[in-house]
């Protein structure tokens, strides 16, 4: 059975979303993009709400931009080679290969693709990833920890919500990110 992943990355306040400006650096840093490209690589499915659709549609057609360097290129394809669902009452139509509309969110149809996949879903988005929890469908987090406080935004972890986790994995880069994983109890 698959498991469902929530990655993200989030200010040190825990924001995933500020509601001012980014989250800070770390994103377009190479050795951070080049270790998610691989812990990420083995996704056979992610699960997007509207707006995170909307962002990581760059993905589709990445590769098509002049000079892009080898760790992008290798983003673009492990992207477009995975399945995409969105979650959206409000989207018409998609714009990626691999992807398909849901208006609801169904737990117990999230429960039957990962008992069906061969490979790990995602759940990306603060929004999407609340109802997800809520659920019980998270088997692990992996946090991509910046070196800002944003002061406010969208949390990472949604409000109400007591998780007890194990540490599995953590790593700082040279930017100041600490990326750590957590696995539910």
């Amino acid at each position: 059975m698959a498991q469902l992943i929530y990655s993200m990355f989030t200010s040190l306040d825990g924001y995933a979303e500020a509601s001012e400006g980014d989250l800070g650096t770390g994103a377009e840093d190479q050795e951070v993009h080049t270790f998610v490209n691989d812990v990420f690589r083995g996704v056979g499915t992610y699960l997007y709400g509207r707006r995170m659709y909307e962002t990581m549609i760059y993905w589709e057609t990445a590769h098509t931009e002049p000079d892009q360097p080898p760790h992008i290129l290798q983003y673009a394809r492990d992207w477009q080679a995975a399945e995409k669902i969105v979650y959206s009452t409000t989207l018409e139509s998609v714009s990626s290969a691999r992807t398909r509309i849901e208006r609801t969110f169904d737990p117990d149809e999230v429960r039957r693709l990962k008992a069906e996949a061969d490979h790990d879903l995602t759940v990306d988005g603060p929004s999407l990833a609340a109802q997800a929890i809520a659920a019980g469908l998270v088997a692990e987090y992996h946090l991509f920890i910046t070196t800002s406080v944003v002061g406010g935004g969208k949390r990472f972890f949604p409000e109400g919500v007591r998780l007890d986790l194990d540490l599995v994995e953590e790593r700082a880069f040279g930017s100041g990110l600490i990326y750590a994983r957590y696995r539910t109890r």
